[in-house]
């Protein structure tokens, strides 16, 4: 990544009013904002579906033949972000992976607060052979947020004795919502998408103010036994890289195998960065890769 590259992303995030850490309401319009000013790309077919009761969207590239389905769940720190929000990102995955994406409206806090995503992503998954698709052809994935509703849904699926996934995608997962990590404090001056401070109100929205119910529902405590073949990409400049790196810890010793991707100097969810910076580029291309390997194999 160049110098120039960074820094054109950092004024970028600089000059936008959005604040993670702000109202709830006045900012999720501006996180669609931020989210959904690209246009799609012509070849991409968007529509709307159903997974039980719950929306959302299959992504897919026209004419292109699919070897698999990516289960996608979108971010925004449990409160902000939509299934329409993540079509930038889904549509990239598709065309890289030669999947098609379902990606998810799972309800959102204050609101709908914890566990009702995650509830929401089981009862999709468990929907999805009533649609014809086979679970072990599917990929589980999600940022941020989204990644600790994915790995919610795969500890819920596996504690239940029900077929799991072919495997799972985290992009900056954030599955500590005791904020306990190292990073942080140590990534803080580094970190210019995420903060603490932000994340802490976001925690009282989704989990409360409990301490036994914020580690209740946080993914990085659960029993990580039988999980599927992960794999996780991450910053070395994120605040939640301790997410990441102790998950990965944790399915090592639950003998579950695991790649830990991490990108130096890049930061939270950079894969969203794709054509801005070289290394979003080239994670983007490795992702794909381990979903494509899994959904064929399936």
């Amino acid at each position: 990544m160049s110098r120039e590259q960074r820094e054109a992303i950092r004024q970028r995030r600089a000059a936008s009013p959005l604040d993670l850490g702000g109202e709830v309401h006045e900012q999720r319009a501006l996180f669609e904002q931020l989210l959904s000013h690209s246009p799609v790309p012509p070849d991409v077919v968007v529509t709307p579906t159903h997974l039980d009761t719950v929306p959302g969207l299959v992504v897919e590239v026209a004419d292109r033949p699919s070897v698999g389905t990516v289960l996608y769940f979108h971010g925004g720190a449990y409160v902000f972000g939509s299934a329409r929000s993540s079509v930038g990102i889904a549509a990239d995955l598709a065309r890289r992976s030669q999947t098609r994406v379902l990606t998810v409206d799972y309800r959102l806090a204050p609101e709908h607060p914890a566990p009702a995503a995650t509830d929401d992503a089981v009862r999709a998954y468990r929907a999805l052979p009533a649609t014809g698709v086979d679970p072990r052809r599917v990929v589980v994935a999600g940022e941020s947020a989204g990644g600790g509703v994915a790995l919610g849904l795969l500890q819920r699926i596996v504690a239940a004795g029900e077929p799991p996934p072919a495997a799972a995608l985290l992009f900056s997962p954030w599955i500590d919502l005791t904020l306990s990590g190292d990073s942080m404090r140590t990534r803080a001056e580094a970190d210019f998408i995420v903060s603490r401070t932000a994340l802490r109100r976001r925690v009282r929205d989704y989990a409360g103010d409990d301490e036994a119910a914020v580690r209740r529902h946080s993914p990085l405590f659960g029993d990580p036994r039988g999980l599927p073949t992960t794999l996780i990409q991450v910053g070395s400049h994120e605040v939640l890289l301790d997410d990441s790196t102790r998950l990965a810890a944790g399915l090592v010793a639950a003998d579950v195998s695991v790649t830990l991707d991490v990108t130096a100097e890049a930061t939270h969810v950079f894969q969203s960065f794709a054509g801005s910076w070289d290394e979003a580029d080239e994670a983007m291309n490795r992702a794909a890769a381990f979903v494509h390997t899994a959904c064929a194999a399936g």
